[in-house]
């Protein structure tokens, strides 16, 4: 097998249809993942992408021709492929390259209980036996079983909130023609005093209406509209693998994650005061605060999925969230899952006469400038400049626990990081004001494109 190491990123593997990523490829990766994980079986999932089905297919035929079995979901999101591996207990794969454009597809792998798997903790050993081909297995081959998860899902989220007794509510929801098409009906629409609003629920993997990655204000504009449309007390918008949500108020204004993760975190802590709380250091300075004003003990993490699991893992966290939209749960086997996020967010709103958008005025406390890219050839030198321009001022604090993060006396911070993926610096700002935004990132952001 060829070098794999374009299509092998940090936490997971994602390339373009065929050039770089194929059956055959993925055949390999599932071989090497049956070595790696070892267990009795392998729960494979896929999205509604053209290529999935036949490259979930191939993977599975690799993890049984090394004698182990495969649970054969078929069609999923990423949340409910770690349902199945958290309640059956087994690794897992799902075939999704959630927000990216239709030609690419990947691989979101898991070990037993949804546990992550990383570059350090796996993912490397995988690609190094996918390259040079795993030894052939002596014994008989494992057997493939098809299993629907879907109504297992929905019920056990449901268990977990519970949305019964809510005044109703209009929710609009954008998925993007992603798996939130799938998985929507099956969680909010059966017995529940909500009167679901669809946009683009037609499961197409080549993205007619919109690309599905809501992180993008562009891809929101059509579920702003439909909100106020139809007056809608609340738009949900999925990115295309359904791991992620993003919240829109009724007056079609997104709702930002630091201000969902802070309303969750409310309402764990309520249920189990003095928990510990999850939150990666771009996520708004509110979100700590809010905690600590709520008895909760606030964890500051690096960005990522397998830092976030891990964190929660070691802390016994009951919740996580990140800028991203992101929101983790540790009665969800510490995964990421946007419904249930949705559904904490549902269970506030219809518990409360007010609207949603003054409900989050007191998750959001400050101002932002979003995250803003910029295309670099050299990361660590433009890193290094910056840091060179604020360090030594009065007052500033400097730490790099990811990337750089700079904090202005004021209560203004930054942060600068590298793409795991992409030549791209990242910079997020937050001050008390917009005008203190608009000068720090413009200062910023000279050094970096000078």
């Amino acid at each position: 097998m060829a070098d794999l190491g374009s299509i092998f990123k940090a936490y997971d593997v994602r390339g373009v249809i065929p050039d770089t990523f194929d059956a055959d490829i993925a055949r390999a990766i599932g071989a090497a993942f049956a070595r790696v994980v070892g267990g009795p079986a392998v729960v494979v999932a896929h999205d509604m992408r053209p290529s999935s089905p036949e490259l979930a297919t191939a993977f599975a035929d690799g993890v049984v021709s090394q004698g182990l079995d495969v649970v054969f979901a078929g069609l999923g999101s990423t949340d409910l492929l770690y349902y199945g591996s958290g309640h059956l207990d087994l690794p897992g794969a799902m075939f999704t390259a959630s927000h990216n454009p239709a030609e690419y597809n990947g691989i979101k792998m898991c070990r037993a209980g949804a546990a992550p798997i990383s570059a350090e903790t796996g993912l490397d050993e995988i690609r190094r036996l996918a390259e040079s081909g795993v030894v052939e297995h002596d014994g008989p081959e494992g057997a493939v079983t098809e299993r629907d998860l879907l109504p297992g899902y929905a019920a056990y989220l449901r268990e977990l909130v519970d949305l019964s007794g809510i005044r109703p509510l209009r929710v609009a929801v954008d998925a993007g023609n992603g798996m939130g098409g799938y998985t929507v009906p099956a969680v909010l629409e059966r017995g529940l005093p909500l009167e679901i609003v669809p946009l683009y629920f037609e499961l197409d993997g080549t993205f007619p209406n919109h690309p599905a990655n809501p992180l993008d204000a562009a891809n929101l504009v059509d579920l702003q509209a439909k909100v106020r449309e139809v007056g809608a007390d609340i738009g949900l918008a999925f990115d295309g693998d359904a791991d992620r949500c993003f919240v829109v108020d009724e007056r079609g204004e997104p709702v930002p994650p630091s201000a969902i993760t802070a309303l969750v975190a409310a309402q764990e802590l309520a249920r189990e005061p003095g928990s510990t709380i999850i939150h990666n250091l771009i996520t708004s300075t509110a979100v700590p605060e809010i905690v600590r004003e709520r008895g909760g003990v606030p964890v500051r993490t690096r960005v990522g999925h397998s830092f976030i699991k891990a964190t929660m893992a070691e802390t016994g966290a009951i919740f996580g969230g990140e800028h991203s939209a992101h929101y983790y749960f540790r009665d969800f086997w510490r995964a990421d899952t946007g419904m249930l996020a949705a559904m904490h967010v549902l269970r506030v709103l219809g518990s409360d006469d007010r609207p949603l958008s003054r409900i989050t005025e007191e998750y959001s406390r400050y101002a932002s400038s979003g995250e803003v890219n910029s295309t670099v050839a050299d990361a660590p030198s433009r890193m290094a400049q910056v840091r060179a321009a604020f360090a030594d001022r009065d007052g500033v604090t400097v730490d790099e626990l990811d990337g750089l993060t700079v904090q202005l006396p004021d209560g203004t911070w930054f942060n600068l990081r590298a793409s795991n993926t992409e030549p791209l610096l990242r910079l997020n700002v937050e001050a008390p004001d917009e005008g203190t935004v608009a000068k720090v990132r413009d200062e910023v952001l000279a050094i970096v494109r000078a």
